[in-house]
């Protein structure tokens, strides 16, 4: 199951409204008055097969012209473009305006657009079953513009390792390494205020009239998404509070939040960041901290040496090529893997059973027989991967003995810190002994389960738990234009809303009113972030045995054969978000 990209004839873009929207074989045409002149507008179809896509959904990859201000100073041309994923009804309208309802969803820390696969499928399809033709803009960072896909995009994960480390060609083309910080003095100026703006420019380019977007967009989005709307809500863009017409408020007819807050606090996220302080702020450490990114003693691209950087975020993608390619194949990646510190790091924080294998780095992920699913699945599943913020509930280990993960923290440990998660963590028992399997979300708990259980008894897992299909985890990994991760997050973001209380953040809140203008579903995973404490008032609709990520990345059918609760919701809020 590979994405294709069409031939795009694209060409200047003259009135939003005034598109005809032309389909040809292996092309699609986007035709505007005076179409001269240099493109500012394209958009491509994305072709994707296999068992688990959405039958009825239309996607494409559109990117807009958006060049950013001069004081940025040097940047790749690609970032002089806006990108996002369009999800629409195949049967419906082809033009944007001519839709029911459009959702524009901001991403989350460390997560491009691709993220937003399964979810946007599932809720326009089920929009389409009630007669409801609507569409899902799933939006991409502009930083991902320092993104090289054609590794990825190969289709083959030998060719995609020997392209990102050994140099060889794909596509006649070679990899020019990752970006280091030395290269990204542009982004040292990306924070939430230019975010804004971007979906602002975005959203007026795709929909100049401000009443349709005022009756039709709904605004959201996922983890840090839900801040950064917000922001955009209390935003004004015109430099006069006075006219409201460009309020951020005024673009939308509600507000969507899917494991997060509507806020322009990260508290609500973190459960430890004050939304006030005993002293006032006088916008020193603003100051300070913009002088670090401008001179680049502070990383201008959020990383760490373990996971969190561009080349493990590229790992899980390339493990996504795998389970694409070869599912049920016993799975060479971590042999074929150069070694280096960054990816031994990696590999022990993530495979260790305790303490002492991290330490010693033995057994080693590659000493299992593992198959590619369950490669993936390790990577990213609850019951694997340590972090809460990256987990999803995709099944479990099958084929073979499995015990305790006591490291990073032990099972059962009720003061287990939440950045790790509720869910018990499991690891395979016997190197060099069995092959290793996946056992998908929707058998657990078939017949044949063995029901694996922790020492202390508790099942690692249950049907109740699991939500997610691995192989729609792949394909959203691995088969999409735009990442479902982020190799290039903007440190400045994140400091920004750090700062909230300088006076160079707080006046980015023009309109505080902005925030309960419109109404706001809240989405919650049962096991998310807030898991167990939920901010009071919200009214959410809690997703039961969700993680962070599977509010985003869910199955449309689930175990316990009700509907998928996230997609039933934003459709649901769809038509009527009163």
């Amino acid at each position: 199951m590979n994405t294709s990209r069409s031939r795009v004839k694209s060409v200047k873009r003259v009135s939003g409204t005034a598109l005809a929207v032309l389909l040809t074989t292996g092309t699609l045409t986007v035709v505007a008055p005076e179409a001269h002149g240099e493109s500012t507008r394209t958009e491509a179809p994305v072709a994707s097969s296999g068992t688990v896509a959405v039958a009825g959904v239309t996607e494409t990859v559109v990117r807009v012209k958006a060049p950013l201000p001069v004081s940025f100073g040097a940047r790749p041309a690609a970032c002089d473009w806006l990108s996002y994923l369009r999800y629409r009804s195949s049967d419906g309208p082809a033009e944007s305006a001519g839709a029911d309802r459009i959702l524009v969803a901001q991403p989350g820390i460390l997560e491009g657009a691709g993220a937003f696969d399964s979810v946007a499928r599932n809720t326009v399809a089920r929009a389409a079953e009630r007669g409801l033709h609507i569409e899902f803009w799933a939006l991409d960072r502009r930083s991902n513009c320092m993104e090289d896909h054609t590794g990825i995009d190969s289709g083959d994960q030998h060719a995609a390792v020997d392209y990102y480390y050994r140099g060889k060609q794909v596509a006649g083309r070679t990899f020019a390494g990752f970006v280091g910080n030395d290269k990204l003095g542009w982004m040292a100026k990306l924070g939430i205020e230019q975010t804004v703006r971007d979906q602002y420019t975005l959203l007026t380019a795709e929909l100049p009239d401000q009443g349709l977007r005022e009756r039709k967009v709904l605004c959201g989005g996922h983890s840090l998404g839900g801040v950064i709307t917000g922001y955009f809500a209390v935003a004004d863009f015109d430099g006069n509070p006075a006219t409201t017409a460009d309020a951020g408020h005024r673009q939308c007819a509600g507000y969507f939040a899917l494991d997060t807050t509507v806020s322009t606090s990260l508290a609500d996220l973190s459960g430890s960041i004050p939304d006030d302080t005993n002293l006032p702020d006088i916008g020193l450490g603003y100051g300070v901290v913009q002088a670090g990114l401008d001179s680049g003693l502070l990383p201008r691209s959020l990383s760490a040496p373990v996971l969190l950087n561009a080349e493990t975020m590229t790992l899980l993608a390339i493990a996504g090529v795998g389970a694409i390619q070869d599912p049920d194949g016993e799975a060479d990646l971590p042999s074929y893997l150069p070694a280096n510190l960054n990816i031994e790091a990696t590999n022990r924080f993530l495979f260790a059973k305790d303490a002492a294998a991290f330490l010693t780095g033995s057994p080693a992920v590659k000493d299992f027989r593992l198959t590619n699913e369950t490669v993936l699945g390790a990577l990213l599943d609850d019951n694997s991967v340590p972090l809460a913020f990256l987990q999803s509930s995709v099944g479990f280990f099958d084929g073979g003995p499995i015990v305790d993960k006591s490291f990073p923290v032990t099972n059962g440990d009720d003061e287990q810190p939440g950045l790790f998660g509720t869910a018990y963590k499991a690891i395979p028992d016997r190197p060099h002994g069995p092959l290793y399997t996946w056992r998908n979300y929707d058998r657990v708990g078939d017949p044949d389960d063995p029901g694996y259980r922790s020492a202390d008894g508790t099942p690692f897992t249950g049907a109740g738990k699991e939500v997610t299909d691995i192989q729609e985890l792949a394909r959203s990994l691995a088969a999409q234009p735009l990442d479902f991760t982020e190799q290039y997050f903007p440190t400045k973001l994140v400091t920004d809303l750090e700062l909230a209380t300088s006076p160079q953040v707080k006046r980015l809140i023009v309109h505080p009113d902005g925030l309960t203008a419109n109404p706001t579903l809240t989405v919650l995973a049962g096991d998310g972030l807030l898991a167990g404490r939920v901010p009071a008032a919200l009214d959410p609709v809690v997703a039961d045995g969700y993680q962070h990520l599977d509010v985003l990345t869910a199955a449309p059918t689930q175990n316990n054969g009700r509907p998928e609760p996230v997609s039933t919701s934003l459709t649901e809020f769809a038509r009527d978000p009163r």
